[in-house]
């Protein structure tokens, strides 16, 4: 061409020769050497060299071993499963439960062709009314006395047969809280309100907790029923007003009632003291008059036989005696006519028996 003579053989016309370019560089080329980035194509091909030394069979054969080994892991990890301690443990092949139950640590089945179920067996607790199951009026009951009331309880219960609690009821958490209910509405409707809200609440609860393990234990739902506790029993909110007016009646009655009872604790009390001492002064002096009967009627006898044994000593000195306490608190002075002889005629008769005056003469 007429631009290679000129420039010296093999350039262009702009004087690039040596496969150079018209400004005198060559055309781009990879860059494998120093002070370049690494070669993409040297990469893969330093890769593929190294998992055939690495992997058996070389690159083709190591892929399935991967795969393989990754399989394997996978079942594996599916395969084995932690049973806690407060937690039992249901194995199923082809979705029927084995007999044994996985009690707690490591275990091993054969997944996918096994499962298993993992139950809690310690205490758990069952809120049932209120705001807790979602709904506002979950606790609203008629009483026997058709008063309605909001009760919330909750059921502390255990799982007793894994199996059966798995297998025997389609949702046994829901089931419970059901029969529960149940229980209670039919244990309240028997009785008064008054009972649910304060006098008997222990007995309320102690009848609910029956009757909920007597629904289950018919289900086979492998559930014991440990505590039935009311956590609280209120009046609905649109009639709180009103009931509490009621209890304040009813206090003010128990106290009027408690007062009248002891006013008339206090007058009996007094009264039964003043019959008491009625009854012993009465007995008393029953018992002096007949004492003194007894001793006159005895005195009457001992005179009688001394009468008998010598009459005319007796006779005389009946009439001494006689005489003797007759005169002897009379003030009058009689004087025998056959001895009154040189007696003066006037005497102060009626000053004789005074005592003597302290301030009289000596």
């Amino acid at each position: 061409m007429p631009w290679s003579n000129q420039n010296g053989g093999g350039g262009g016309p702009w004087g690039g020769g040596g496969n150079q370019g018209p400004w005198g560089q060559g055309p781009n080329r990879p860059r494998g050497g120093r002070g370049g980035p690494p070669d993409l194509e040297e990469i893969i091909r330093r890769g593929q060299d190294q998992l055939k030394n690495v992997v058996p069979g070389g690159f083709n054969g190591g892929v399935f071993a991967i795969v393989g080994l990754l399989i394997v892991g996978f079942l594996l990890l599916n395969s084995i499963y932690t049973v806690q301690p407060d937690e039992r443990g249901v194995e199923m092949r082809f979705g029927k439960p084995k007999e044994e139950i996985s009690m707690p640590g490591l275990h091993y089945h054969f997944w996918p062709l096994e499962t298993v179920e993992i139950v809690k067996v310690t205490e758990q607790q069952q809120n049932i009314g209120g705001r807790t199951a979602g709904q506002s009026n979950a606790g609203l009951m008629l009483s026997g006395d058709q008063n309605i009331v909001n009760v919330q309880f909750s059921v502390l219960f255990s799982v007793t047969d894994p199996k059966a609690y798995l297998f025997n009821v389609e949702n046994p958490s829901d089931t419970l809280q059901r029969v529960a209910e149940s229980a209670m509405r039919e244990v309240v409707g028997r009785r008064p309100a008054q009972d649910i809200f304060r006098d008997n609440r222990q007995a309320i609860a102690a009848d609910v907790k029956s009757t909920i393990q007597a629904t289950m234990d018919s289900y086979a739902a492998g559930v014991s029923v440990n505590t039935v506790a009311i956590e609280d029993a209120a009046p609905p909110r649109e009639v709180a007003d009103a009931f509490d007016e009621v209890q304040r009646a009813e206090q003010d009655e128990d106290r009027f009632v408690e007062e009248a009872n002891q006013y008339a604790n206090q007058v009996l009390g007094k009264a039964r003291g003043q019959g008491a001492q009625i009854r012993e002064e009465a007995a008393a002096y029953k018992d002096r008059v007949v004492k003194e009967a007894q001793g006159e009627a005895q005195r009457f006898i001992s005179v009688h036989d001394a009468y008998s044994k010598a009459p005319e000593v007796t006779r005389r000195r009946l009439y001494l005696e006689t005489m003797q306490d007759v005169l002897g608190k009379s003030r009058k002075v009689i004087l025998d006519e056959k001895n009154g002889q040189g007696v003066l005629p006037y005497l102060p008769l009626t000053e004789i028996g005074r005592p003597a005056q302290s301030g009289g003469t000596q």
